[in-house]
């Protein structure tokens, strides 16, 4: 079925006033979704019940109020929320050229194409070769469904691809969680190196991995079409030694799984044998003396 626009735009690119078309870049209908049944099988609607009495309250005769203290609410009517909503508007007006990669990728939120609409093709591939040869992106502001949205507008060989971006305050940091810098040695960051190096590819290619979860659900929703009965395999629980674990005997015994794996997709050199990877220059772990040393505290150890 033929892709169907959601919205006619105008991408303002300096004095130029681009036409274009917006796509959902992304499909819900490929998920899967169950319904909320009752005990006998039938479909149950949901409803939206007063804490105070208990009463079941219709949606017309709701308001909507803002919590300012614990239970205490100012209460606003449609016509003060309409008055508070962004005017709509067609334009998407770009601010600022950024590096391509500036924007730090926690930051998106949902992706839409953009094809050109009438007499729009030349400007369009215009915006997209000049993106692309500058290797640049366009930052945008946009208002849509009463908000205004800030979006990057980024070229790709396809076409343009406008992103809807988080606003500041949406987005935590990673500050705030006190990660600890714990010291890596030369020889463990060479280690971890080759790993990456192994594992090497060009580009993310979608088409190389399958929805593995996706496949194990449509499969058990067959088999109860069939009406059978699904038998829950028993997962086999890891063993916990509690021993400490050397970091470096785990990368080089990663670096030689690897190594026997078929190669990542997309990958474009091999990776250098185990054999060529630096010596092991340790001091031999001490294990811990006392048997009653908690468990929790050597995995932490094995963590770091």
């Amino acid at each position: 079925m033929a892709a169907r626009s959601i919205a006619s735009l105008s991408l303002s690119f300096g004095l130029v006033s681009i036409p274009v078309r917006l796509y959902s870049a992304t499909s819900a209908s490929e998920s899967i979704s169950f319904n909320l049944l009752a005990p006998d099988g039938s479909r149950v609607q949901q409803q939206y019940v007063s804490k105070a009495t208990g009463k079941v309250i219709e949606r017309n005769e709701m308001q909507k109020g803002y919590e300012f203290e614990k239970d205490k609410f100012v209460v606003f009517t449609k016509d003060e929320l309409k008055a508070l909503e962004e005017s709509p508007s067609h334009i998407v007006e770009i601010l600022a050229f950024l590096p391509d990669r500036s924007i730090d990728p926690v930051y998106y939120d949902k992706a839409y194409f953009v094809a050109p609409d009438k007499r729009g093709g030349k400007p369009y591939c215009l915006l997209k070769k000049a993106l692309l040869a500058s290797g640049r992106c366009a930052l945008a502001s946009w208002n849509w469904k009463a908000k205004t949205h800030m979006v990057q507008v980024r070229a790709t060989d396809d076409g343009l691809i406008l992103q809807q971006l988080l606003w500041g305050d949406a987005v935590r940091s990673l500050k705030d969680l006190d990660i600890e810098d714990a010291p890596v040695t030369e020889n463990e960051l060479q280690l971890a190196l080759k790993i990456i190096e192994q594992g090497e590819a060009e580009r993310y290619d979608p088409e190389q991995y399958e929805n593995k979860e996706k496949q194990r659900v449509l499969a058990a929703i067959d088999v109860k079409i069939e009406g059978k009965q699904i038998v829950t395999p028993q997962e086999e629980a890891a063993a916990d030694s509690g021993q400490v674990i050397d970091l470096m005997e785990a990368l080089r015994a990663s670096l030689a799984r690897n190594a026997k794996r078929s190669p990542s997709p997309g990958r474009t050199k091999p990776a250098a044998p185990v054999s060529e990877l630096p010596a092991k220059q340790r001091k031999t772990v001490k294990r811990a003396e006392k048997a009653e040393e908690p468990v929790a505290a050597a995995k932490t150890r094995a963590r770091r």
